[in-house]
This record gives C-alpha cells, structure tokens and sequence, in this order.
C-alpha cells in the first residue's frame, strides 16, 4: 500500500514541479519569489488547488504582460508599423488536461484562456497620407496545447525535448485610434491585420514558452540522483526494483488460505495452495496519468508471467463415504490487475479507487500419484482447475480491492505531502524519497 500512497504522492509532484519559477530574465519581484525553496514553492500549489475554480498558477515562467519585439506590415497602398506591444493574460490560463505517459515519458497538455489583449502602438503610412496612435487587439477562447518529451541521456540522467506547442482562439476583436478617415478606406485592409499581429507574433510566444519551460523541467529533473539506463524507461526501472522487494518481503511464493467448496455431490477441500512466480509482474500496458476537472486520475496495468503453484487436494462423495486425497502441481498462464484510482487536486480529500479489474489466464493441472480411482471420484477430481481458479481469485481479489480502499481511505495526502515535503531541498531529500518508493 505505501506504494500505492508514493504513486500518489509523486505523480501529484510532478504535475506541479514543470512550472516551477526560473530566473532568466525576470523582474526583481519574480526572481525574489525564485529564490523561495522548492518545498514553499509546492506549499504554494497547494493551497492555490484548493480554490474552486483555480485560474494560472503561482510563480509560473510565464511572464505577463509578455513584451513583444517591434514589427512590419506591408500591403498595397502603404506599410505599418507595429511597437511597444505588450501581450496580457498569459497567466492567467485553466488546465483542460494533461496526460502524461509515464512509460514513455511523454506529457500532452491543453490549457484555456479567456481573453488575451495585444496592446501597443501603430504608424500607417500609405503614399498620399499617414496616421498613428493606440490600438488593441483582443483575442476570446485562446487555446494552448502542448506535447513534451523526456529522454535519458549518455550519463543517465532525464533531459526534456524540445516542447511541440500551438495557439488557436475562437474571436478577434480590434480597436485603431487614430485611423480618421483611413478606417473606411482600408477597412477591407484593417480587418486583416489583427490576424496579421496573431500569426506574427505566435512564433515568438512559442519560442518563449519552449525555451523557460524546457529549461525549467531540465532544471528540476537535474536534482534527481538517480541515474537511468537508455535500454529501459525509468518506470520499467521502478518495476524490477520493487519485483525485488517483493521478494524480500517473502511474498513469493505466496501462501494461498485453505479452500472448502461443495461441488454437486462433491466435496472438495484445497489445501497448503502455494504460487509461485508472483514477483515476475510487469506493465503491460502504458501508464497514464491524466488530470481534467481538478482531478488527478491513474491508469495503471501490470501483469505476471505463467505462475507455477502446488496445492493438496481431498475430495470425498456422499458425507465422506468415498474420498480421495493427494497432490498436484499447476500453472496459471499469467495475472493481470488494471488499477484505476483518483486524487482531487484539492488535496484535503481522499484518494478514491475508482475500479480493478483482475484476470486470471488458463490453468491447467496435473495430479501426482493419482492412482486407480473410482469414477465418481475421477469426475470430482476434474473440478479442481475451476475451484484452483477461484481459491486464487478469493485469495486476491476482494482482498486487494478491500485492502487498497482500507488504505487509501487513511491517507492523508496533505498530511504525507507536508511531512515529506523538506525532502525537495536536497539532493539526501529527494534520495530518501528514491528510497521510500
């Protein structure tokens, strides 16, 4: 279970670390606030996700307003000239979603603005007259989406790619002063440079974003001391670390409880039912973390390789008249268990486990030191594989369920987050945290 909490735990961290503050070209205020720990940065998220409808988050790279260099348009009768412009309500953004594939290191993101105003001067000059003053461009429904990797380097450690961004709104709305009678002239010509000053100026807000938030990231996963391999991804890495301590916790083999079922006229009871192999699990699919609504959501499917188990049967027929005993050896073809659980980002409430799903592969038995039997004895002895099936399943399914919503019903994942949350400030921190997964 305190792996289930650390999932839990990290996957909220990392949701919030990629837009921790950088320095590059900040105002004093923006660089103080850098300067805070990491661990009072978090505390900051925090409590910002406890809002209703929280709106932009605190300290992010994002300057706002957003300087934007001079620039030229030139069309038929004439040229303009653009300065002093200045991009407001970068900041202030909601999160759609994000998805981040864990298993390949990818993150998709889409994030909704609701207005955004380029604000700045203009000079028009055409051959027979000129015009200058203020104007306005107002943009509604602005959509930002992004797509960003990371990758193992030669050294081990992660480093994020380039980030694929766009930018797209819904309606443009424009406001020239000082046009006279140029606004009825060249409306035609006016209309078109609003999107003109969009599509301008959205090289240079991409640019931005990708350099501060790449170095950002590079800048955050450079505190991890672990180093990784590049033959797999670091969450396969994770797995083969905790198929070892399951092992050391003596969970493999695993002894299953004794087993009693009336089948027809038979009686059936399994007993000193070991498996074996349980420690052979592996992700069988890609690990999702997604976060909508304000609510971190976790898909996760792992499964085992063929399992090998003994187990000692008796059967008796009417009340024990007529009964059989001995041993057998079987094998389970694979277990897969798909995990859905979900956090609110107000982290005052409890994780929730939304759904699991168990599936137990073919198993096929084989009876040692059977012997000559009596008929009906050999027909009861053909049910064994079906009860095995559901000894096993009893074994783990409604405890797991039942064990996995015990526990997350006690977290407390405010309380874990603060009592780990020094952790951040060092390099001994964050290898501790290493070492609690």
């Amino acid at each position: 279970m305190r792996g289930l909490k650390c999932i839990l735990f990290l996957s909220f961290l990392t949701c919030i670390l990629s837009t921790e503050p950088q320095s590059t070209s900040l105002s004093s205020d923006v660089a103080l606030e850098h300067e805070k720990k990491l661990s009072e940065y978090v505390l900051t998220i925090l409590e910002h996700y406890k809002q209703q409808n929280p709106v932009g988050i605190p300290g992010a790279p994002i300057p706002d307003p957003l300087q934007i260099p001079p620039m030229n348009h030139s069309f038929s009768v004439g040229r303009m000239n653009f300065r002093d412009m200045k991009l407001y309500g970068l900041k202030k953004f909601q999160i759609e979603y994000i998805s981040a594939n864990i298993a390949k290191m990818k993150v998709e993101a889409a994030l909704l603005i609701d207005k955004m105003d380029i604000i700045g001067n203009y000079t028009l000059k055409t051959w027979f007259s000129s015009a200058q003053g203020a104007f306005t461009v107002k943009l509604t429904k602005v959509n930002i989406k992004a797509e960003a990797n990371l990758e193992v380097q030669k050294n081990g450690s992660l480093e994020a790619q380039d980030i694929a961004m766009d930018i797209t709104f819904r309606d443009m709305a424009m406001d020239f002063q000082g046009l006279g009678f140029f606004a009825s002239m060249f409306q035609g010509i006016i209309n078109s440079v609003g999107t003109f000053v969009f599509d301008s100026i959205k090289p240079f807000i991409l640019s931005e974003a990708n350099t501060r938030i790449r170095n950002d990231i590079n800048k955050q996963v450079s505190k991890f001391p672990q180093k990784f391999p590049n033959s797999i991804s670091p969450f396969d890495q994770l797995v083969t670390e905790v198929r070892r301590k399951v092992q050391f916790m003596g969970y493999d083999p695993y002894k299953i409880a004794d087993y009693n079922s009336s089948a027809g006229i038979f009686d059936v009871y399994l007993s000193h039912t070991w498996l074996y192999g349980g420690s052979s699990f592996h992700r069988t699919k890609d690990i999702i973390f997604e976060m909508k609504d304000n609510i971190l959501r976790t898909l996760l499917e792992v499964g085992t390789q063929r399992l090998m188990g003994t187990t000692h049967w008796e059967i008796s027929l009417v009340s024990g008249i007529l009964s059989k005993l001995g041993t057998a050896t079987f094998s389970v073809e694979y277990i897969q268990v798909q995990l859905n659980a979900s956090q609110s980002m107000d982290i005052r409430k409890r994780p929730v486990l939304d759904d699991i799903q168990i599936e137990l592969g073919n198993i096929q038995v084989r009876f040692d030191g059977l012997g000559t039997v009596d008929y009906l004895i050999e027909l009861g002895i053909n049910v064994v594989p079906n009860l095995l099936r559901y000894q096993i399943m009893d074994a783990i399914e409604k405890p797991i369920k039942t064990r996995i919503q015990e526990e997350l019903n006690k977290v407390n994942v405010e309380e874990m987050i603060k009592n780990n949350i020094d952790k951040l400030d060092s390099a001994e921190g964050l290898s501790e945290l290493n070492n609690f997964l």
